[in-house]
């Protein structure tokens, strides 16, 4: 064989394998690792860290989080934060950069990317709510100044090792945070899926085990604690996020400055009193977690009545779904089923005004710590007279609500 020949095959061979020879399966696992990286710095560096301020990162982390996004992804930490503040901000409304209720789903999971970057050239988006993130040398230097640099040099990097498939390694690690993020998160997260807690906007928990996405699939527990470092509230949710979290922490590269609340109990207190309001309103999202599976056992039970004496239950079947939840949240074609069950059901109707009274707790900000505690007591009695069993135990249970 020639040295052309050798020379050739070589480059043939190098073309096909790269520097490293791996074979498919071995790139499609670095592929894997390397987008897990990527999620990983979104979610604790991006997120957690820089758009919520609830964790902090050592200084050697942080930097590299921010390497990696700049080699991975091109995304600049000032416009992620202060996109996603402005979400956090215009939630659902008007001016959401990127919201299903407004722009649609399918253009949201689609299109996602693209409306991230029609709102990065929103200045004052930027000015309002880009502050507070890196601004030393290399961020304006290196990172903000060429942030294109990064993921050309990725592209190089990924050809030399894997070749060809190195090709595909790239286009995969440039989609992985447009879809997995700005689609599915931004899109899904807010239109389909469970929710824990009825916050104010439509933010959803796509999956209850945050793996794929780094913990962000726990989307409407973190919309309902934006400020809390940890995203799984449920001891059947995973958030590998906070597990990473949780080992930088032992090793003193993080700190966590927030969690969710949790709502404890001690001894009834024969009277709700000042200490009692504080642990409710404190943990008010929980509070009204509870009375809702206080409605859903309920409403079954008023089901069960129903099928025992032969009746007929399709409507409450068909408006089930709905009758725990806040009034602004029910669909336009299930209010009349749930006026009408209301009014054919008066435990439920009592339920629901119950539920609304207990909301203006924390709602009615006119009123003062004493005021407020008195119409928590008057509450507590209505509910225990009402000869509701469902209504006197959670009363009950609110009694022996404490803050932690």
């Amino acid at each position: 064989m020639s040295v052309f020949e050798s020379g050739w095959n070589g480059f043939i061979g190098f073309l096909s394998q790269g520097l490293t020879g791996a074979a498919w399966w071995q790139v499609l696992i670095v592929a894997l690792v390397m987008t897990h990286i990527t999620i990983v710095s979104v979610t604790l560096f991006l997120h957690r860290c820089q758009a919520h301020r609830a964790l902090e990162l050592h200084p050697l982390v942080s930097h590299f989080f921010r390497f990696w996004l700049w080699m991975t992804t091109g995304m600049l930490t000032k416009e992620w934060a202060a996109i996603h503040r402005k979400h956090h901000a215009k939630c659902e409304q008007d001016g959401d950069p990127h919201s299903p209720q407004i722009f649609g789903i399918k253009k949201v999971f689609w299109e996602g990317a693209e409306l991230y970057r029609a709102e990065a050239k929103n200045r004052e988006t930027m000015e309002r709510y880009g502050h507070g993130t890196p601004d030393d040398w290399m961020e304006r230097n290196v990172y903000t100044k060429h942030s294109r640099l990064g993921i050309s040099m990725m592209l190089i990097l990924d050809v030399a090792l894997f070749g060809v498939l190195g090709l595909a390694v790239w286009a995969v690690q440039m989609v992985w945070i447009p879809f997995w993020a700005a689609g599915v998160i931004n899109g899904i997260g807010h239109f389909w899926g469970y929710r824990n807690f009825e916050a104010t906007d439509a933010s959803t928990n796509v999956f209850p085990w945050g793996i794929i996405v780094g913990g962000e699939e726990l989307h409407n527990n973190h919309h309902t604690y934006a400020t809390s470092a940890k995203f799984s509230v449920k001891p059947y949710e995973f958030d590998i996020g906070w597990m990473y979290i949780s080992i930088l922490a032992k090793f003193g590269l993080a700190k966590p400055k927030k969690t969710p609340p949790k709502l404890a109990f001690g001894d009834v207190k024969p009277v709700a009193d000042e200490k009692t309001l504080e642990a409710i309103i404190a943990n008010r999202y929980e509070v009204m977690a509870g009375f809702a599976r206080q409605m859903r056992a309920t409403v079954q039970a008023e089901l069960d009545a129903l099928k025992a004496k032969r009746a007929d239950a399709s409507m409450l079947e068909a408006a089930r779904r709905w009758l725990h939840r806040d009034d602004d949240k029910v669909p336009a074609q299930y209010q009349a089923k749930v006026a009408q069950v209301r009014a054919q059901h008066p435990t439920l109707a009592k339920m629901h005004a119950m539920r609304e009274e207990l909301r203006q707790l924390w709602s009615n900000t006119s009123l003062n710590r004493e005021q407020l505690a008195k119409d928590l007591q008057a509450w507590c009695r209505r509910a225990e007279e009402s000869g509701i069993a469902a209504l006197r135990d959670y009363s009950v249970q609110l009694r022996a609500a404490r803050a932690v």
